[in-house]
């Protein structure tokens, strides 16, 4: 029995290119293309206007043949040139000059034996290019009424001058351009990577620093453009916002330790005391305290957890919320509780039809925690009665839920301290019950819902007012759900 062990690999990517060499990759492809565009049209340019030169020399020459073709008496034509003029006329010293006059009916009048090309017969001037002698040459043909005669004045004329004349206008063109292209392109390179270098020295600063270092990142080179300088105050931003999380963390990792350590302390005490004796009665009582002390940690827990949560965000998103549905429900979450105590807990404002359809500007699960936190203080710490009121303003612009209670109440100055962290009015300092944060987180949650928060006297009797401002949303239509 053979076992067959397949490998795969995996290919990994190559190192990805840095970002001055992408943007000089971006910049080099256009610039060759535009050389390389550039040098064909200028010799093609070169090439045209050269011809051009070559042909009207080549066409002269036909035309001074052509000017020295007579008739006789007789009508025969002749070229009236003897043979040093005709070389006088002809002479160059880098070309083979060629000629030929042929009549009317394709015979040969004067000159070589060229060969008969396929002219343009409609048209007076006609230009080719053909191989004679295994050689390249420029052809033109003239046609010339002499006497009663129609004569084709052929002339041809080697290359080599013309090919070697663009060649070296090539030369003399195309490389300076080239040798610019590279230096525009060294120069590209040089400016790129000083444009850059704000965007290293980021790099460089963030992948040397501690991983407990969140302090902002200073400029080190003046910003060279505005996109690398806002990067750098976005990263200083990010890190602030990562700052204020771990603070918020060692303050809530704090905040457990120290208030947590007492409720548990006592839980053991209890139970030890509890274990110590034999009597059930005194066993229940202990563990009936034990069960008390639990739900106040627990409760505890549960603010700490919430004044966490405000600590950590930034802003909430806020939907309508149907206020009075928010009222109820808080009311009959705590109806249990406020019986048990005794408690007279109600609600008003909720019956008119107004009511059913105000809205508010909320996020519904932090606004029913701020409806908890003060109906428990208000059960805890104030009189007989406690009343959710909802009531919206006159101009319809806002929407307050307000917490009354009948109890001893508060001065203006012990409303204010109440509602600062691990602060206490003095009947949670009397009764010794809380740890101070339930106002303190109300007070949060509202400022993220960009809602007010009120804690006062009342204007009649004793007892507070802690009331919650919102802004009302557009009401709903008569008759939607």
């Amino acid at each position: 029995m053979s076992t067959t062990a397949t490998t795969t690999s995996t290919t990994r990517p190559g190192p990805l290119p840095s970002l001055r060499m992408r943007v000089l990759r971006h910049v080099r492809s256009p610039l060759v293309w535009t050389w390389l565009l550039g040098t064909v049209f200028m010799m093609a340019l070169a090439n045209h206007f050269t011809q051009s030169a070559f042909d009207r020399a080549l066409l002269d020459d036909a035309y001074a043949i052509a000017s020295h073709l007579r008739a006789d008496d007789e009508g025969e034509v002749a070229l009236q040139l003897t043979d040093s003029e005709l070389k006088a006329a002809l002479f160059d010293q880098a070309e083979y000059v060629y000629y030929a006059v042929y009549r009317s009916d394709g015979s040969q009048l004067a000159g070589e034996p060229l060969p008969l090309l396929p002219w343009d017969e409609s048209e007076p001037v006609s230009y080719r290019e053909t191989l004679y002698n295994g050689q390249l040459v420029r052809a033109v043909a003239l046609r010339s009424a002499v006497g009663e005669q129609q004569l084709s004045i052929v002339m041809m004329h080697t290359t080599r001058v013309r090919d070697s004349l663009i060649q070296h206008l090539f030369l003399y063109a195309a490389i300076p351009q080239l040798t610019l292209l590279v230096l525009l392109l060294w120069w590209l390179h040089h400016r790129i990577g000083q444009d850059m270098a704000p965007l290293a020295a980021l790099q460089r600063s963030l992948s040397r620093r501690d991983a407990q270092d969140l302090a902002p990142i200073p400029p080190s080179a003046p910003a060279t453009t505005r996109e690398i300088e806002q990067l750098r105050q976005t990263t200083n931003a990010l890190l602030a916002r990562i700052a204020d999380n771990v603070e918020a963390q060692r303050e809530f990792a704090g905040n457990v330790a120290h208030e947590v350590r007492t409720p548990l302390a006592g839980i053991k005490a209890l139970a030890d005391y509890g274990l110590g004796h034999a009597d059930p009665a005194v066993q229940q009582q202990q563990l009936q305290r034990i069960s008390d002390s639990v739900a106040r940690a627990s409760h505890l827990v549960d603010q700490l957890l919430l004044l966490a949560l405000s600590d950590e965000a930034s802003a909430v998103q806020l939907a309508p919320v149907a206020a009075a549905e928010q009222v109820q429900q808080a009311v009959l979450r705590h109806w249990d509780a406020a019986s048990r105590a005794r408690i007279d807990l109600g609600a008003e404002g909720l019956d008119t039809a107004e009511a059913e359809q105000l809205r508010i500007a909320a996020d519904a699960n932090l606004l029913a925690a701020m409806l908890d936190n003060l109906i428990l203080n208000a059960l805890r710490y104030g009189g007989q009665s406690v009343t959710v009121a909802l009531q919206a303003a006159d101009d319809g612009g806002s929407v307050e839920l307000a917490v009354i209670d009948d109890g001893p109440g508060m001065s203006e100055e012990q409303c204010q301290a109440a509602m600062q962290r691990w602060q206490q009015g003095p009947s949670g300092q009397s009764l010794g019950q809380g740890a101070g944060l339930g106002l303190a987180i109300v007070a949060k949650l509202a400022h993220l819902q960009q809602a007010r928060f009120q804690l006062a006297p009342r204007s009649e009797g004793p007892g507070l007012r802690a009331s919650l401002v919102f802004s009302a949303v557009q009401n709903r239509a008569p008759g939607e759900p």
